[in-house]
């Protein structure tokens, strides 16, 4: 098992302390059973949230060892020209520390906020994650897609990692997981999915693993497990659920199931859960206290969980 823990986000208009932010990372990077620390992306809603890469290039400056991720960027939204630039020069920037997360939204995003065709946006986001391919490993990159065309160009400097950074794919659906098997390096299981749907997910990816005739030890699978921990269990949960309304914008019951909230027993036998059905990588994603949880989740979650 490997454990990572969440970069926070979640701060409304002033309320970012940078000292406090700083301290947070250094902490996480010196407790030594995270190995990496990871973002979230949801550019529009009424939840104050940072940037994920805004976020993860600060977090790169406050730490030297610490992987940092995205899951994931909703890449459909973005320009692949900017988003391979954006993140081949923060792979640079962090020494090659960089994890890249990538994923469509789905069917229900605000498509015409980002001049998306709604029902082109599959193809889109393939297209975009070829192109990104190529300009990370291409000296000069002729391109004639559907969306986009380039006519030798060239984009410098490439990722630190060769031949790009990990790329894992969020997916839910049959299709995508098959997708991610076909097109990524990994697959990152939702917060907002409950363990036993991401039991399943985790095994279509070892099906289509085996039907591409990869090897699993080569295609990590990973899943973001929003917690609260508290020795009285409702008042855990009541923390949740608030926080997770204020992240949505609304009550949610399906992402309320997902996410773990009780006593430090519960969370380890949650933790389990998610570690039986597929996770060889669990993402600990505090929804409050993030900083109190970070310090607990080491001291009395992981060391029951198994080696790191």
């Amino acid at each position: 098992m490997r454990f990572a823990i969440s970069v926070p986000q979640f701060y409304a208009d002033g309320e970012f302390d940078p000292a406090a932010f700083r301290s947070y990372l250094a902490r996480a990077e010196a407790l030594g059973c995270y190995e990496s620390a990871w973002t979230l992306e949801s550019t529009l809603g009424m939840g104050p949230q940072l940037s994920p890469l805004e976020a993860m290039t600060y977090a790169a400056a406050c730490t030297s060892s610490l992987r940092l991720g995205c899951s994931v960027f909703v890449s459909t939204l973005h320009s692949p020209v900017h988003l391979a630039k954006s993140l081949a020069s923060l792979d640079q920037l962090s020494g090659g520390r960089l994890e890249i997360g990538v994923g469509t939204g789905g069917p229900n995003r605000p498509f015409a906020a980002f001049g998306v065709d709604p029902a082109r946006y599959v193809a889109r986001f393939t297209e975009g994650v070829s192109l990104m391919k190529a300009l990370w490993t291409s000296q000069r990159v002729t391109f004639d897609g559907q969306f986009w065309q380039l006519k030798d160009a060239a984009m410098e400097p490439k990722p630190r990692q060769k031949p790009y950074p990990r790329l894992w794919f969020g997916a839910a659906g049959e299709s995508a997981l098959r997708r991610a098997v076909r097109l990524g390096d990994g697959f990152f299981g939702a917060g907002s999915s409950p363990t036993a749907a991401f039991a399943w997910q985790a095994s279509v990816v070892r099906s289509a693993l085996a039907d591409a005739g990869r090897s699993a030890a080569e295609f990590p699978i990973a899943k973001r497990l929003y917690i609260g921990i508290d020795s009285d269990a409702s008042r855990a949960r009541r923390a949740v659920d608030t926080a997770l309304e204020r992240i949505y914008g609304r009550r949610v019951p399906a992402i309320e199931e997902a996410a773990v909230a009780g006593t430090v027993s519960s969370c380890v036998a949650a933790a389990r859960e998610v570690a039986l059905a597929g996770a060889e990588l669990i993402l600990f994603t505090p929804l409050y206290d993030v900083a109190g949880h970070a310090e607990q989740i080491a001291a009395e979650i992981i060391p029951q969980l198994g080696p790191g």
